[in-house]
């Protein structure tokens, strides 16, 4: 059995602070080994890099994402595990020559591939071009069947666009399209949308092809029921989940290095909470995270933050049919907290 998935540059070594050997100490650098399917025993995460800026670029915006995987790698290296967990790293599958329709193809296969050895796989993009991979990995893999998909985006964009090539602004209208070529259940919902950053025609399109939205605006640190109500009603009506989070849903301040920087966005504490209610649900198959452009990422802002929702997400995931009837305490919260 070939031991890597079909990616076009191999995992490297993991690199960043010890404080010693011990499970008390472990870091993801320490963790995290090479991909192996042969491996059976604690099928864990698997990370697999999208270097992709293409569809950023045929969709006018400010190319760097391609820089965004070994970005973020470097960001996760040095934070610290709660316990230990299993980590592999299956490389990182890279657009080149503008040939982007290629590389979301490989892109597939490689999480088709890990989703059926076992894995959870994170996908580190890349721009949002990477979601139209990502997806056909879940639809092509073994754990579809006639199950219903749920596609849950945090983002300022819908990303509907009906352009005559693929870019950022168009995988879910593609991925729409695909699910109803096959006749399949599918559901997508869209969290954080800026109204000044979509037209009315997009608006018109998302009401056109039944996508629930939730303004960034209805997102904020008070708007907690609302928001838990969105992400519930979506759960609720869905049986396996692709979180895809657009890191231009958070603000500017938070958020720089992004291909298009958000002139509001949503607090990473309500993000966070999402991450949290979808991890807790025991339906999440995969997730990845779009748009880090590290050339524009001052102090490494958007890269820390990034970091630290895949932290949350990996740490909190539970394999589907493992979900819990509540969530569980975080960070020392409250029952009135959460």
């Amino acid at each position: 059995m070939n031991p890597r998935l079909p990616v076009d540059i191999a995992p490297r070594p993991w690199t960043g602070r010890v404080d010693g050997d011990g499970p008390q100490h472990a870091r993801w650098h320490q963790l995290v080994r090479p991909y192996d399917p042969a491996r059976t025993a604690g099928k864990g995460c698997v990370l697999i890099g999208f270097a992709s800026d293409e569809g950023v670029r045929r969709n006018k915006g400010r190319p760097g994402a391609a820089a965004g995987p070994d970005a973020l790698r470097r960001a996760l290296a040095s934070l610290a595990l709660p316990e230990p967990l299993d980590l592999e790293d299956a490389g990182t599958v890279t657009v080149t020559d503008g040939d982007l329709e290629s590389g979301q193809r490989r892109l597939g296969r490689a999480v088709a591939a890990a989703l059926d050895a076992g894995r959870f796989p994170v996908v580190l993009g890349g721009g949002h071009e990477v979601a139209f991979g990502t997806y056909s990995g879940i639809a092509a893999a073994r754990l579809r069947g006639a199950l219903r998909l749920g596609i849950l985006n945090l983002d300022a964009h819908f990303d509907l666009r009906a352009d005559q090539e693929p870019s950022s602004g168009t995988p879910f209208r593609q991925i729409t399209e695909a699910e109803r070529a096959t006749g399949a259940s599918y559901r997508y919902d869209v969290l954080g949308i800026s109204q000044p950053g979509n037209t009315v025609a997009l608006f018109e399109t998302a009401r056109e092809l039944g996508v629930r939205h939730l303004p960034d605006d209805r997102c904020g640190l008070l708007d907690r029921a609302a928001v838990d109500e969105f992400v519930d009603a979506f759960l609720n009506d869905v049986d396996l989940v692709y979180l895809t989070i657009d890191l231009d849903v958070l603000p500017a301040a938070v958020a720089p290095g992004v291909s298009a920087p958000a002139g509001f966005g949503v607090p990473v504490e309500t993000v966070q909470r999402v991450c949290d209610r979808v991890t807790a649900s025991g339906k999440l198959v995969t997730a990845d995270v779009a748009e880090l452009a590290p050339v524009f990422d001052i102090d490494g802002r958007t890269a820390r933050t990034a970091a630290r929702l895949i932290h949350r997400i990996v740490t909190g995931h539970r394999a589907p049919g493992r979900g819990r009837s509540s969530l569980d305490k975080r960070d020392g919260a409250s029952d009135d907290e959460r």
